[in-house]
């Protein structure tokens, strides 16, 4: 049965990237017409074929739980694997990520990013890469929408703890909007390396608001101490047991 469940996942991993050339391209034009709104669209276009194509292929089946957020929000996420990333981006009407300077280069990806607006950060360069950040963020030729960012700055596999870094506090106080932390277990079925993709419920959890104002500190420890949890509990959910 495992054979099966790996054919299936290299079908599903082939077929998603083969996917991305062709809706990427072949769409391109309505990017370049409609510019951050067309280019929107077809981002939410591609994260939704492949959360679709995922539950056919490999019986891995996504759910959003929580109030979406739809207005002018920072989004903190956990951030387990590539799927976690899809299931956001398919869920908010306007979102742009935080994202690592590398992918700007990235095929068909780094056309997207930028059209959209999302913020590359070189992640080696600590202090300047937050400063770089926050002076991006002011652009107002991308305002509005939903930024999302992974505040433990990478993957992190189910079990294993990292600590929250501080970009996601320094912009929280810099834009003074309200955040939504965002718990998951995607981690549990697609892993941040390999092949096997597993079969079961892949959830995003919107949490409660964590208004503005608060002071970075505070903000920090509130941040941890609601996606944690959560997210355990999503994946003692799924059936993980922490080693």
């Amino acid at each position: 049965m495992i054979v099966v469940q790996y054919l299936r996942s290299i079908v599903f991993i082939v077929q998603m990237y083969i996917m991305l050339a062709v809706i990427s391209v072949g769409l391109f034009p309505v990017a370049l017409i409609g510019r951050r709104d067309g280019a929107i669209w077809v981002c939410r276009a591609y994260c939704k074929w492949v959360c679709h194509s995922a539950r056919w292929i490999v019986g891995l089946r996504t759910e959003i739980r929580g109030e979406v957020p739809s207005g002018d929000v920072l989004v903190a996420s956990k951030h387990q694997s590539f799927l976690d990333i899809l299931m956001i981006y398919a869920a908010v009407p306007r979102g742009k990520f935080i994202m690592k300077k590398e992918l700007v280069w990235t095929p068909f990806v780094g056309w997207y990013a930028y059209l959209i607006g999302c913020i590359p950060v070189d992640r080696g360069k600590r202090g300047a890469a937050v400063r770089s950040m926050l002076a991006r963020a002011k652009d107002s030729r991308m305002a509005g929408g939903q930024l999302i960012i992974f505040p433990q700055g990478t993957r992190v596999a189910p079990g294993v703890k990292r600590d929250y870094k501080i970009g996601a506090g320094a912009l929280y106080k810099q834009m003074q909007q309200p955040c939504v932390p965002a718990a998951t277990n995607v981690g549990v079925f697609w892993p941040r390396h390999g092949i096997l993709r597993k079969p079961g419920i892949a959830v995003i959890e919107f949490l409660p608001v964590i208004p503005p104002g608060l002071k970075v500190s505070e903000f920090m420890g509130r941040l941890e101490a609601e996606i944690e949890p959560a997210s355990d509990a999503l994946m003692a959910e799924a059936g993980f047991v922490a080693r």
